[in-house]
C-alpha cells in the first residue's frame, strides 16, 4: 500500500513539475490548454506482438520509446500458439499504470509483467515517469535465449 501511495505521489509531483515548467514558458493561451487533466488526453497507441504466427520467439517491435509525462496505450497481442510474457520490471517501476485491460477484466495498480496465452490480447494504459533504458524479455525457459528480448527507453 505504501509503495503504491509513493508511486502515485511521485507521478503527481512529476506531472506538476512538467506542467509548471511548460505553463511558465507558454503563452497564456497555450497554458490554459496545457492545464487540462492528463488522464482525459487520448493515449498514444502502440502495438507489440509477442511472437508471431510462424512461432518465432521475438517481440515485434523489440525497441520501444516513450516520453515521460505522456499517456500511452500499449496494445499487446500474441498471435502464436504458445504463451509469452511481456516482462520489464524496471520499466514497470518507472511508470504510473492507469490500468491493464484484457477481455472483460480491468486490473489496476502495480503491474510488473503481463502473460498472454495463445491468441490473447491486452491493453496497458500508463504514463512514463522515470527516464532510462529498460530491458524487456520473455522469461519462459528458452525464449530469452532464443532472442525474445527487447529494450524500452523513456525520455
Amino acid at each position: 500500500m505504501t509503495k503504491i501511495f509513493l508511486k502515485i505521489l511521485q507521478f503527481i509531483c512529476i506531472v506538476l513539475v512538467l506542467l509548471s515548467f511548460t505553463i511558465l514558458t507558454a503563452t497564456p493561451t497555450e497554458a490554459a490548454s496545457l492545464s487540462g487533466d492528463l488522464l482525459k488526453q487520448p493515449p498514444t497507441e502502440i502495438t507489440v506482438s509477442l511472437g508471431n504466427s510462424a512461432n518465432e520467439l521475438k517481440y515485434e517491435p523489440n525497441h520501444l520509446e516513450f516520453l515521460a509525462g505522456k499517456r500511452y496505450k500499449l496494445k499487446l497481442i500474441n498471435p502464436s500458439n504458445q504463451k509469452h510474457y511481456f516482462t520489464a520490471k524496471d520499466f514497470a517501476d518507472g511508470i504510473w499504470t492507469q490500468k491493464v485491460e484484457a477481455g472483460k477484466v480491468e486490473v489496476k495498480g502495480a503491474i510488473h509483467e503481463v502473460e498472454l496465452k495463445p491468441g490473447a490480447e491486452a491493453e496497458w494504459v500508463f504514463v512514463p515517469i522515470k527516464p532510462g533504458k529498460y530491458g524487456l524479455r520473455c522469461p519462459i525457459a528458452g525464449h530469452t535465449e532464443a532472442g525474445m528480448t527487447g529494450d524500452i527507453v523513456i525520455q
